[in-house]
């Protein structure tokens, strides 16, 4: 219990994918500064393509879009997170 409590207080996320495919997950709080938000942002992109199963064809983020909960959203630019890097 206590080991799951701070996990949370460490900002663990997780997240799932719903039936049509999308992910629904907070990257932080209207508070946070744009690079803190760019930063979760970025991580969680990171965090959904290292989970990909190898099975998985082609473009696996297609789109990603960020908003507030009651706000219009915004496209975000996924495009380096498709080249794949030489490790």
């Amino acid at each position: 219990m206590v080991k799951a409590i701070n996990e949370i207080k460490a900002g663990k996320v997780e997240f799932r994918v719903d039936k049509t495919g999308i992910i629904h997950a907070p990257v932080g709080k209207v508070s946070f500064s744009a690079e803190k938000l760019v930063e979760n942002a970025s991580s969680l992109i990171a965090a959904v393509i290292k989970a990909k199963p190898a099975v998985a064809k082609g473009k696996y983020v297609k789109s990603a879009t960020v908003c507030s909960t009651m706000g219009p959203g915004v496209s975000l630019d996924t495009s380096p997170f498709s080249v794949k890097t030489a490790v």
